[in-house]
């Protein structure tokens, strides 16, 4: 490619010179004939008139970009003029991106924001009349939900061009649709839309994030400001204003108000947080950064949230008398049971029944003597043998827990057998496991560790059936149950005093830990461990199948753990339970509070009845968890109808007035 220097007089051989220029320019070769000058320029030639023609190439230039300056030129026609009525938070959060997107962007507040303003490089006015003067092309109104009437009532619109654009982008729709088409000129245009994120749920870009609209059959020149979002990645979501006000019912006033319900449960972390608690904080941490009013507005403005508020009541009150009935029918069965128990007892036998009674209680709190000696040997624990790191285990209750320990177990190169009710022979060939049918031949192999991995209601049952007698006296015996108090003190009533005891939770199943374990807490109780060295060793060997795994290891008292767990596992079963029977569904405009509701449901589903209400019933921390729920519920509605109440009573007197 060349670029050619031209010095030439003035003389009529431009055709010609336009054709080289043109064919060089193109990129085209030139015929040979070209170069040959016409016979009257070779007749000028002699004359001192005029000067030759001389031609020379100079360093090569690029080829005009018409692709890029189409493109500048679109960028340029896409922007536009617009004005902010309303500069909080979210006022603030959208200006950052338009302005970056190059729109020329004014705002206007009540309050005096101009610093931020001035730091985002907008034009801040204080009075309306100054900003419509400007001649926005569009009005975003980013009020909340209770001043909008009042703000567009306040705007001078007669100082507006008659076709300006008015976004808004509340969190309802039906309501300020109407009042928008009610309070503005026809010759406006409208557009009602909701991000539905904010700066803290888009706080890594907008990428996927729902953005709903409805336009209006009167409005033509909304797509530039639509293409703002759309630009950003938006999930670009078209429906009507009802639609929208009808799924927001379920995806963002369940969210806050379970989040709201949650704040004044005054949840707090734990040292055992699971991932479904860990979730709840979060939505806790988000809920509590809009303020009430946003809520109360979600409440008072969608006319589909007051049936959602007594399906959430009904839903808990509901589960609330599951959980009565099942205590209320376990108790009765124990009244009639012991009714008959004494029935068929004699006076001495009664006599004996209530002597022994003091010293099964005083059992029950007894423990391990020595726990100096526990701590002092870890440190030994490193230099034994691979051989003598091997355990042999067995597992007791073979179901879908009992099956996902034994995987790693295996995996470690420890020995397991397993034993259950029901017939899992073929699941323990495949894992490389010993089954038997017959407990008596289990406990005849003379495991190092039983390992307890029934239900919760079957563990007193299941250990009354084990033949102790088959079974070494220095025998350890360790749970996995989900409440800590409960199985501590079954294994201290009802094993046989030279037997160990060592209470875990592991707090992660085959879903939550089908990843891996690494960093899920394992919580642990030593309560008690013979002094000899071997059963202390033995202890460590079995805590390091979880530790080496990468677990969190815990250790606290069972006392401690039922506390934690009360709020850190009962509310988020309860969470789970109660919105289950709302029946819950996916919408086209999820919010990531909405999504981890689902989620929460979903996993919590998975777990049976029976799992749920033993935290209840076994967990005697439970009650005052659910108690602190009701509450909650029962004062997050009170502030509503009370708002609604002053309201309604404030628009009486001035009626009145």
């Amino acid at each position: 490619m060349l670029s050619i220097a031209i010095f030439y007089p003035s003389i009529s051989f431009n055709h010609s010179l336009d054709y080289i220029v043109r064919r060089i320019l193109n990129c085209q070769s030139l015929p040979p004939s070209t170069f040959s000058l016409p016979s009257k320029l070779n007749s000028y030639s002699s004359s001192s008139t005029y000067r030759h023609l001389y031609m020379r190439t100079i360093n090569a230039a690029q080829l005009f970009d018409y692709e890029s300056k189409l493109a500048n030129e679109f960028i340029v026609s896409q922007r536009l003029k617009i004005a902010i009525v309303g500069f909080g938070n979210f006022g603030q959060f959208l200006a950052t991106t338009l302005v970056r997107q190059g729109h020329t962007v004014l705002v206007h507040s009540r309050s005096d924001h101009f610093a931020a303003a001035k730091k985002l490089g907008v034009s801040f006015f204080q009075n309306p009349d100054d900003l419509c003067e400007e001649h926005p092309e569009v009005i975003l109104l980013c009020s909340s939900i209770i001043s909008m009437e009042r703000v567009l009532l306040t705007l001078p619109l007669q100082r507006l061009k008659r076709n300006t654009l008015f976004v808004d982008v509340l969190s309802v729709k039906e309501f300020f649709k109407k009042l928008l088409l009610e309070l503005l000129p026809s010759d406006f245009d409208v557009l009602c839309t909701h991000p539905m994120f904010g700066p803290e749920s888009a706080s890594d870009g907008w990428t996927g994030l729902p953005f709903v609209f409805e336009r209006e059959h009167r409005v033509s020149r909304c797509e530039k400001f639509l293409n703002a979002f759309a630009r950003e990645g938006c999930r670009m979501v078209e429906m009507s204003c009802e639609d929208h006000d009808r799924y927001a019912a379920s995806s963002q006033f369940i969210t806050h108000t379970v989040g709201r319900i949650l704040k004044e449960s005054m949840l707090e972390s734990t040292p055992i947080n699971t991932k479904g608690y860990e979730s709840l904080l979060g939505l806790v941490e988000n809920t509590a950064m809009d303020s009430f009013d946003l809520y109360y507005g979600l409440f008072m403005f969608n006319k589909n949230s007051l049936e959602m508020l007594e399906k959430l009541d009904l839903a808990f009150e509901d589960l609330r008398k599951q959980l009565i009935a099942w205590l209320h029918r376990v108790v009765r069965n124990q009244l009639i049971e012991n009714g008959e128990r004494l029935h068929q007892l004699d006076g001495s036998n009664s006599h004996a029944l209530h002597r022994r009674a003091p010293n099964e209680s005083a059992l029950l709190h007894s423990s391990f003597n020595d726990v100096a000696l526990l701590n002092s040997f870890a440190s030994n624990n490193s230099s034994q043998s691979d051989e003598n790191t091997k355990l042999k285990i067995a597992i007791v209750g073979f179901g879908n827990f009992g099956q996902f320990l034994a995987k790693t177990i295996v995996s470690q190169g420890h020995e397991v057998l397993a034993y259950s009710r029901s017939d899992y022979s073929d699941v323990a060939r495949k894992l490389g496991v010993l089954y038997f049918s017959d407990v008596d031949d289990l406990c005849e192999q003379h495991p190092g560790v039983i390992l307890l991995c029934t239900s919760i209601i079957s563990t007193v049952k299941v250990l009354k059936s084990l033949p102790f007698q088959r079974l070494k006296r220095s025998t350890l015996f360790v749970d996995v149950l989900s409440v800590k108090e409960f199985p501590r003190n079954l294994f201290l009533q009802h094993l046989p005093h030279d037997f160990d005891v060592l209470c875990t939770h592991p707090m992660f199943g085959p879903e939550s830990g089908k990843n891996g374990w690494k960093n899920l807490p394992f919580v642990y109780d030593k309560v008690r461990i013979g002094n000899e060295e071997s059963r202390i060793l033995r202890c460590y060997r079995f805590l390091d199948i979880f530790a080496s795994e990468g677990c969190r290891m815990v250790e606290m008292s069972c006392a401690e753990h039922d506390r934690h767990a009360a709020g850190s596992q009962f509310v988020t079963h309860t969470t789970g339970r109660f919105l289950e029977k709302l029946r819950l569904k996916t919408t086209p405009i999820n919010t990531k509070g909405y999504e981890t509701l689902l989620s929460l449901v979903k996993n919590t589903g998975r777990d049976s009845f029976d799992l749920y209400y033993s935290l209840f019933l076994y967990n005697l921390n439970a009650m005052e968890q659910l108690e602190r729920f009701d509450l909650a519920f029962e004062s997050l509605k009170k502030q509503l109808f009370n708002r609604l109440h002053s309201i309604y009573r404030k628009q009486l007197f001035e009626n009145e007035q």
